[in-house]
Protein backbone atom coordinates (compact mmCIF):
# COMPACT_ATOMS: atom_id res chain seq x y z
CA UNK A 1 0.00 0.00 0.00
CA UNK A 2 1.77 3.53 -0.68
CA UNK A 3 0.72 6.59 1.28
CA UNK A 4 -1.24 9.21 -0.50
CA UNK A 5 0.53 12.26 -1.08
CA UNK A 6 -1.02 15.16 -0.10
CA UNK A 7 -0.26 19.08 -0.56
CA UNK A 8 -1.43 20.76 2.08
CA UNK A 9 -1.15 24.38 0.07
CA UNK A 10 -3.66 23.10 -2.72
CA UNK A 11 -6.41 20.67 -1.11
CA UNK A 12 -7.62 19.96 -4.99
CA UNK A 13 -4.37 18.46 -5.67
CA UNK A 14 -3.29 14.71 -4.49
CA UNK A 15 -0.34 12.60 -5.63
CA UNK A 16 -2.91 10.23 -8.20
CA UNK A 17 -3.58 13.79 -10.51
CA UNK A 18 -2.30 13.41 -14.11
CA UNK A 19 0.42 15.70 -15.32
CA UNK A 20 2.67 15.78 -18.45
CA UNK A 21 5.96 16.57 -18.06
CA UNK A 22 8.89 17.35 -20.55
CA UNK A 23 12.82 16.65 -20.88
CA UNK A 24 13.98 20.18 -21.95
CA UNK A 25 17.23 21.12 -23.23
CA UNK A 26 17.95 24.50 -21.52
CA UNK A 27 21.65 26.30 -21.39
CA UNK A 28 23.17 28.38 -18.20
CA UNK A 29 25.84 31.13 -18.95
CA UNK A 30 29.52 30.01 -17.17
CA UNK A 31 31.77 33.30 -17.56
CA UNK A 32 32.36 32.92 -21.50
CA UNK A 33 31.14 30.04 -22.12
CA UNK A 34 27.65 28.73 -22.22
CA UNK A 35 26.64 24.89 -21.65
CA UNK A 36 24.00 22.95 -22.26
CA UNK A 37 21.63 21.38 -19.05
CA UNK A 38 18.72 18.65 -18.97
CA UNK A 39 15.64 20.22 -17.28
CA UNK A 40 12.46 18.02 -16.76
CA UNK A 41 9.52 20.65 -16.02
CA UNK A 42 5.50 20.34 -15.77
CA UNK A 43 3.72 21.12 -18.91
CA UNK A 44 0.35 22.65 -18.62
CA UNK A 45 -2.27 21.50 -20.79
CA UNK A 46 -2.68 24.42 -23.29
CA UNK A 47 1.51 23.74 -24.00
CA UNK A 48 1.03 20.07 -23.94
CA UNK A 49 -1.78 20.83 -26.83
CA UNK A 50 0.72 22.66 -28.90
CA UNK A 51 3.57 20.71 -28.53
CA UNK A 52 1.87 18.42 -30.79
CA UNK A 53 1.15 20.36 -33.41
CA UNK A 54 4.78 20.54 -35.00
CA UNK A 55 6.14 23.88 -33.45
CA UNK A 56 9.81 23.89 -32.67
CA UNK A 57 10.43 22.77 -28.94
CA UNK A 58 13.59 22.25 -26.61
CA UNK A 59 11.21 19.33 -25.65
CA UNK A 60 12.72 16.27 -26.96
CA UNK A 61 10.41 14.08 -24.91
CA UNK A 62 7.44 14.40 -22.66
CA UNK A 63 5.99 11.61 -20.31
CA UNK A 64 2.43 11.55 -18.91
CA UNK A 65 3.02 10.41 -15.16
CA UNK A 66 0.69 10.99 -11.51
CA UNK A 67 2.47 13.71 -9.39
CA UNK A 68 2.99 11.03 -7.08
CA UNK A 69 6.03 9.56 -9.02
CA UNK A 70 8.27 12.39 -8.76
CA UNK A 71 7.28 13.50 -4.38
CA UNK A 72 7.90 11.19 -1.87
CA UNK A 73 6.46 12.48 2.04
CA UNK A 74 9.53 14.23 2.55
CA UNK A 75 11.53 15.10 -0.60
CA UNK A 76 11.38 15.40 -5.02
CA UNK A 77 12.82 12.78 -6.78
CA UNK A 78 13.27 12.16 -10.35
CA UNK A 79 11.70 8.97 -11.32
CA UNK A 80 12.73 5.74 -13.25
CA UNK A 81 12.85 6.30 -16.90
CA UNK A 82 14.72 9.83 -17.15
CA UNK A 83 17.78 10.04 -18.36
CA UNK A 84 20.64 10.71 -15.48
CA UNK A 85 22.03 13.69 -14.21
CA UNK A 86 19.05 15.40 -15.09
CA UNK A 87 17.52 18.47 -12.96
CA UNK A 88 14.02 19.32 -11.77
CA UNK A 89 13.31 22.98 -13.04
CA UNK A 90 12.48 25.94 -10.91
CA UNK A 91 9.69 26.16 -8.64
CA UNK A 92 9.11 22.49 -9.41
CA UNK A 93 6.20 21.87 -6.88
CA UNK A 94 4.20 25.18 -7.80
CA UNK A 95 4.19 24.23 -11.55
CA UNK A 96 3.69 20.68 -11.47
CA UNK A 97 0.57 21.55 -8.79
CA UNK A 98 -0.51 24.38 -11.24
CA UNK A 99 -0.31 21.87 -14.40
CA UNK A 100 -1.94 19.30 -12.61
CA UNK A 101 -4.71 21.91 -12.17
CA UNK A 102 -5.26 22.39 -16.04
CA UNK A 103 -5.73 19.08 -16.88
CA UNK A 104 -8.43 18.46 -14.23
CA UNK A 105 -9.95 21.73 -16.22
CA UNK A 106 -9.54 19.75 -19.30
CA UNK A 107 -9.21 16.20 -19.04
CA UNK A 108 -9.42 15.47 -23.23
CA UNK A 109 -5.93 16.52 -23.23
CA UNK A 110 -4.81 13.77 -21.26
CA UNK A 111 -5.94 11.69 -24.36
CA UNK A 112 -2.88 13.77 -26.03
CA UNK A 113 -0.51 11.22 -24.18
CA UNK A 114 -2.39 9.24 -21.77
CA UNK A 115 -1.07 7.87 -17.92
CA UNK A 116 1.97 6.38 -18.19
CA UNK A 117 3.22 6.62 -22.02
CA UNK A 118 5.90 8.16 -23.49
CA UNK A 119 6.33 10.81 -26.43
CA UNK A 120 9.66 11.78 -28.61
CA UNK A 121 8.50 12.32 -32.06
CA UNK A 122 8.32 16.51 -30.98
CA UNK A 123 10.09 18.85 -33.41
CA UNK A 124 13.23 19.24 -31.22
CA UNK A 125 15.13 21.94 -31.46
CA UNK A 126 17.91 24.35 -29.67
CA UNK A 127 18.21 26.99 -33.10
CA UNK A 128 16.84 29.30 -30.18
CA UNK A 129 18.40 28.60 -26.78
CA UNK A 130 16.73 28.77 -23.68
CA UNK A 131 19.28 30.79 -21.55
CA UNK A 132 18.23 29.94 -17.90
CA UNK A 133 20.69 32.35 -16.04
CA UNK A 134 20.70 35.19 -18.67
CA UNK A 135 20.57 38.72 -16.91
CA UNK A 136 18.92 42.07 -18.77
CA UNK A 137 20.64 44.89 -18.70
CA UNK A 138 19.41 48.04 -19.26
CA UNK A 139 21.55 50.73 -20.84
CA UNK A 140 20.96 54.84 -21.55
CA UNK A 141 21.54 53.98 -25.30
CA UNK A 142 18.58 51.25 -25.40
CA UNK A 143 16.56 54.55 -24.72
CA UNK A 144 13.61 54.91 -27.45
CA UNK A 145 14.10 58.44 -28.49
CA UNK A 146 11.07 60.78 -27.91
CA UNK A 147 9.89 63.71 -30.11
CA UNK A 148 9.90 66.80 -27.61
CA UNK A 149 6.36 67.39 -28.07
CA UNK A 150 5.44 63.66 -26.91
CA UNK A 151 4.18 64.44 -23.43
CA UNK A 152 2.70 68.20 -24.14
CA UNK A 153 -0.73 69.27 -25.11
CA UNK A 154 -0.53 71.43 -28.11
Amino acid sequence: MTATIVFPDAPDVSGEDYCAFGLATCFVRDDSEVRAVEIVEPIPSAQLETLFTGIATSYSQVWGKPLAEFFTADALQVPDGFPDGVQLGVDFVARAIAAARTYQRRPSAIALLPLGTQRDDLNYSTEKKRLLNGERVVRTEDDVKQHDYTHQVL
